[in-house]
């Protein structure tokens, strides 16, 4: 399909080949399909067909791929591994492609004792990349135009860092706070100050941000975090008053059980707690009133598709959004299913072959 990206190489990914290739990561069932079928010396040639249930965006497709490459094969004399990859017929969507409820994404047709083994890892790579891709794009739809920043790099575990931020990359956003999440499309990570370096310099948040300009500016934009007293109008005049030009924006990051100071005689006409739109509208009048309108503002804590959707709907003058955990969370499983055998059909009742156009040759 002409005007497609090349799919990233299987090195890319830094798979642990030996364990995948052992069934380390494998559901033990497969281990053991794979296992009865060498012991037989059975050897169908079947079609797997492989789906998902929603409208969504195809992440981890690259992935999946990579393990199907390395890891396809068996264990011959003196335990020595045979490759089984050029034994295989596989057709893929790319990753970043949309893709319908129960349309087919991938088939992979072949000696199904080379790869039924691998099921339970492809579809795994399937299914985050896909739930992050999807996560992605709705948060930049709300966002309708604005940049979102990936701030999600705590709240799982790090060695699913590099495909989030890939998949996070196919869906539009380029901004991500690790290396290792950009590190699949050669970017880097970006971020604020934290509030550990304005704890560290005795709760000083002009002090903090100076320190932190000292040394970054101007090669990173310097953007101050400024909820740290609960007081955002204020610290953030202060942060302008002493960084002038250095400084490029503010982030807002209140807990959603504070009230800023800057709301408490207003409160009574909108929920007032954490980050809101009236919060970001006070800080943006209080910046421009003293000539710091080039200052951005950024707003964080409980983000999500829907709250974005929210600020953008009441106007609130925010220039970016950072999202967090949203982007990680809810579920796109991915299914496979032997649906051919020696030409014949053979899926389950319920399931049958499916064939896609779309899908392209793997080589």
């Amino acid at each position: 399909m002409s005007g497609l990206p090349d799919r990233l190489p299987p090195e890319s990914f830094n798979l642990p080949v030996d364990d995948i290739r052992r069934g380390f990561y494998t559901d033990v069932y497969f281990n053991r399909t794979k296992a009865v079928l060498e012991h037989g010396n059975q050897h169908p040639r079947a079609v797997m067909q492989v789906f998902q249930k929603k409208e969504a965006w195809v992440g981890g497709m690259d992935e999946a791929i990579a393990c199907l490459k390395l890891c396809s094969g068996y264990f011959g004399a003196g335990g020595n591994w045979v490759e089984g990859w050029n034994e295989l017929e596989v057709r893929a969507l790319y990753d970043g492609d949309r893709v319908s409820p129960y349309e087919t994404a991938m088939t992979i047709e072949g000696d199904y004792s080379l790869f039924a083994h691998l099921e339970t890892v492809y579809l795994g790579s399937l299914a985050r990349g896909t739930l992050v891709c999807k996560n992605v794009k709705a948060a930049l739809a709300a966002a309708g135009g604005k940049p979102v920043l990936m701030f999600g790099a705590r709240h799982d575990h790090y060695s699913v860092q590099p495909l989030d931020g890939l998949a996070a990359r196919l869906a539009g956003m380029d901004q991500v706070s690790t290396d290792a999440q950009a590190s699949l499309w050669g970017g880097k990570g970006i971020g604020t100050i934290p509030h550990s370096l304005i704890a560290s310099l005795g709760g000083d948040t002009v002090a903090a941000t100076r320190a932190f300009a000292e040394l970054y500016y101007p090669g990173v934009n310097i953007v101050s975090l400024v909820d740290f007293d609960n007081d955002c109008v204020n610290t953030s005049l202060a942060v302008a008053r002493d960084l002038g030009e250095k400084l490029w924006g503010v982030r807002l990051d209140n807990s959603e059980t504070l009230v800023d100071r800057s709301l408490i005689d207003e409160m009574g006409y909108f929920k007032p707690t954490g980050v809101q739109p009236e919060l970001a509208a006070k800080v943006r009048e209080a910046l421009d009133a003293e000539g710091f309108s080039h200052v951005k503002i950024i707003v964080s804590a409980g983000f999500d598709a829907a709250k974005i959707a929210r600020f953008e709907a009441a106007g609130a003058p925010v220039d970016a959004y950072g999202v967090g955990s949203s982007l990680l969370r809810g579920e796109n499983d991915y299914t496979a299913d032997v649906v051919m055998v020696a030409g014949k059909p053979v899926a389950k009742v319920g399931r049958r072959y499916r064939p896609n156009e779309r899908l392209e040759a793997v080589r």
